[in-house]
C-alpha cells in the first residue's frame, strides 16, 4: 500500500497533491499492474509516482489525470525492464500475479478482459514499450499525443508502435470476450472432474490443444514447463489433485474479474486457479502455487479505468 501523504494541520484535509494523487489511485494502479503483471511491483511503481507527483508545481499541471498516468507509465516502464531480466532466473513457468477483484470488475467487460489471466500473458509477449503503448491505448483510451509524452516517442511512432501491438495481440488473445457465466460453467465442469479423477470428463471440457502451467517459483511443487494436450493434462490433473481430493478444499473465488477457484490445503491457501476458455473449452489452465504471488488474495482489490 503506497503511504498516504500528511494532511494539512489546519483544517484536517488532504493537501491538492494528495487529493489527486487518491482520487487516481485506483486507476494508477491498474496501469502498472496491466504493464507488469506483477501487484506487489505495481505498488513500488505507486510509491515512485507519489514520491515524483509530490515535488511537482501543480500550477504547471493542465491534466493531473494525464500527469499523473504518464509518471507511472515511465516507473512502470523501467520496473518492467528489471522484471523481464528477473525472468530469466526464474524456476519454471512465469505467471502473472493473481488478484482478488471486486465485483465491479467483472461488470465492466473490458477491463475485466485486459486484467484477465490469459490476457496478461499475450502482453508478456510484447517488448515494453509495445505493451505500455497497447495498454494505454487500447484499454485506457488515451491520445496518441499524451501516449507519446508517457514512453517519449513522437505521436507518428506511437500509432506505428500501437498498430503493430494491436495486431500481435489479437493474433494471440481469446478468440472471443468470455462471459462470467461461460467460464464459471466450464470451471464447475471442471473442478467435479478433477475431484472425482473422472478423465473422460476432463477431457469433455478440454480443448484438444489446452495448455497447463503451473508456477511454484521454486518455492513449491509445480510442473516444470508447459504441459500440452487434453490428454496429457487429464492425466496429470486425475492422478494430481483427485488422488488428495480428501484434505484439499474448493472455494470458488473472483480473480482477475473472472471465476476462478482457490485451492486450500489442510486449511492453507496452496494454489489460485484461473481458466482461458474458448468456444465453451478449456484452452489454458494457470495454476499459481507461488506463495509471493498469493498476498493480494487476501483482500479485494479495485481496479478501474
Amino acid at each position: 500500500m503506497v503511504g498516504t501523504p500528511q494532511t494539512a494541520a489546519d483544517d484536517d484535509r488532504p493537501d491538492p497533491a494528495t487529493e489527486a494523487f487518491v482520487a487516481h489511485r485506483n486507476l494508477l494502479f491498474t496501469v502498472a499492474y496491466e504493464m507488469l503483471g506483477s501487484a506487489a511491483d505495481a505498488e513500488d511503481v505507486l510509491q515512485e509516482t507519489w514520491l515524483r507527483w509530490a515535488g511537482v508545481d501543480l500550477g504547471t499541471v493542465r491534466d493531473q489525470r494525464a500527469y499523473l498516468v504518464r509518471i507511472t507509465t515511465r516507473q512502470a516502464l523501467t520496473r518492467l525492464r528489471t522484471l523481464s531480466r528477473r525472468k530469466e532466473s526464474y524456476v519454471g513457468p512465469w505467471l502473472p500475479e493473481p488478484l482478488l477483484t471486486t465485483p465491479d470488475v467483472a461488470e465492466d467487460v473490458a477491463l475485466a478482459d485486459s486484467v484477465s489471466m490469459a490476457m496478461l500473458l499475450v502482453l508478456e509477449t510484447l517488448a515494453p514499450t509495445e505493451r505500455a503503448v497497447f495498454v494505454l491505448r487500447e484499454v485506457f483510451d488515451l491520445g496518441y499525443d499524451e501516449i507519446a509524452e508517457a514512453v517519449d516517442k513522437n505521436p507518428a511512432a506511437v500509432r506505428q508502435i500501437a498498430h503493430r501491438a494491436r495486431a500481435h495481440v489479437a493474433a494471440r488473445r481469446p478468440r472471443q470476450v468470455v462471459s462470467a457465466a461461460e467460464t464459471r460453467y466450464a470451471l464447475d465442469a471442471f473442478q467435479r472432474a478433477v475431484e472425482t479423477g473422472d478423465i473422460q470428463n476432463l477431457l469433455d471440457i478440454l480443448a484438444p490443444d489446452v495448455v497447463l502451467l503451473g508456477d511454484g517459483g521454486g518455492v513449491k511443487q509445480a510442473v516444470p514447463r508447459a504441459i500440452l494436450g487434453a490428454d496429457k493434462v487429464a492425466r496429470l490433473l486425475a492422478g494430481g489433485w483427485g488422488k488428495i481430493a480428501g484434505s484439499t478444499s474448493w472455494q470458488p473465488a473472483q480473480v482477475n474479474g473472472y471465476p476462478a477457484l482457490i485451492v486450500q490445503l489442510n486449511g492453507e491457501m496452496d494454489t489460485v486457479l484461473a481458466l482461458r476458455v474458448d468456444d465453451g473449452l478449456i484452452t489454458g489452465i494457470y495454476a499459481v502455487r507461488n506463495p509471493e504471488k498469493l498476498s493480494h488474495m487476501e483482500r479485494e482489490n479495485v481496479l478501474s479505468r
